[in-house]
């Protein structure tokens, strides 16, 4: 896929007062310009990730359609990715909120292409155990404090239920969220650090059982269309992912 020149690199060419009267660029359609992805940005994406110039090319069509199905400026916004698992953009849930946080590296309220593809790496069946061992860890971690905490725990089962339209009695969850401190916490501080929930890990494999999608291994054309249909196979496990 290549870059098309941008309309700056053909004014180079033309006179000064020409150039000067054409309209400035809008702020949407300067970071468009800024993060428009070339033919180099997909070698390197390609040469960080298991994926191949050619498969970060077509998440590159499936990022396009994401990018514009509410705010059209190019970047997924938490709406959107919501929006694209549920549906419906006004949905909350505690997961999305935290994959989306992660997906967002650097923090800036929009995930941007390389931030979409390095992301979604972490679930490729190819990716090191380590990797996706570390970020389950950072899944738990609700308030970023290197520890998963009973609260954060309580609320994620919390929030598990209530995606799955569940009840349990308080007992019930509770007796979940002991038995998983039981396991876990080896050295008894109330409190799972990531030494303690690789070796949990170690021990109950199934936890990262959601954290490889196979159908990455082999994106096809079709690919793309999958997150605007959420009874998809495909959409269902990538939601899946965000529940371990």
């Amino acid at each position: 896929m290549g870059c098309v020149p941008s309309k700056l690199a053909e004014n180079k060419s033309l006179p000064f007062r020409v150039v000067e009267k054409k309209p400035l660029p809008s702020k949407v359609a300067e970071k468009k310009l800024k993060h428009r992805p070339s033919n180099e940005d997909f070698s390197i994406l390609a040469s960080e990730t298991p994926f191949t110039i050619s498969k970060v090319e077509k998440l590159h069509e499936l990022y396009k359609k994401l990018s514009n199905i509410i705010i059209k400026d190019g970047f997924i916004h938490k709406e959107e990715l919501l929006f694209a698992l549920f549906r419906n953009s006004n949905k909350q849930n505690l997961f999305v909120d935290r994959v989306f946080d992660l997906f967002d590296a650097n923090q800036n309220g929009y995930i941007d292409f390389g931030e979409f593809v390095r992301s979604l790496s972490v679930f490729h069946p190819e990716t090191p155990k380590t990797v996706k061992i570390k970020y389950a860890f950072e899944l738990y971690d609700l308030r970023h404090t290197g520890y998963i905490e009973r609260e954060e725990l309580e609320e994620r089962v919390l929030a598990i239920l209530n995606e799955l339209d569940l009840a349990l009695s308080h007992d019930m969850i509770e007796t979940i969220v002991n038995k998983t401190f039981v396991e876990a916490d080896s050295k008894g501080d109330e409190r799972i650090d990531l030494e303690e929930w690789e070796e949990y890990v170690g021990k109950n494999p199934s936890i990262l059982k959601n954290m490889t999608l196979p159908y990455l291994l082999d994106i096809t054309q079709a690919f793309p269309s999958f997150e605007l249909n959420g009874e998809t196979k495909e959409s269902n496990a990538l939601i899946a992912s965000i529940y371990i």
